[in-house]
């Protein structure tokens, strides 16, 4: 693929991208208040939700580094997740 059909290509990844990890990021935002509560009345956190918020940073960073073509790796949904590393979260 030629450097000009793959920059317009992009235009389309970061939109449809841009628009799904929008919508998670307000999953995220509401997970996040969800957790706080969570841990001031159990006293622990959850892991799985550690892990859910660390995919989504994940997410982030890949579709950051494509949007200013640091990489041609495509965000989700174009990629499969990111794996979460257990020693990480």
């Amino acid at each position: 693929m030629s450097e000009r059909t793959e920059a317009l290509m992009r235009i389309v990844v970061i939109i449809v991208s841009g628009i799904i990890l929008s919508l998670w990021k307000g999953l995220i935002q509401i997970l996040v208040l969800v957790h706080f509560v969570m841990i001031l009345v159990t006293g622990k956190r959850s892991k799985e939700l550690a892990e859910f918020s660390h995919i989504w940073n994940c997410q982030i960073y890949t579709f950051l580094k494509y949007a200013t073509f640091a990489t041609n790796k495509r965000p989700f949904p174009f990629t499969e997740l990111a794996k979460v590393d257990k020693a990480e979260v």
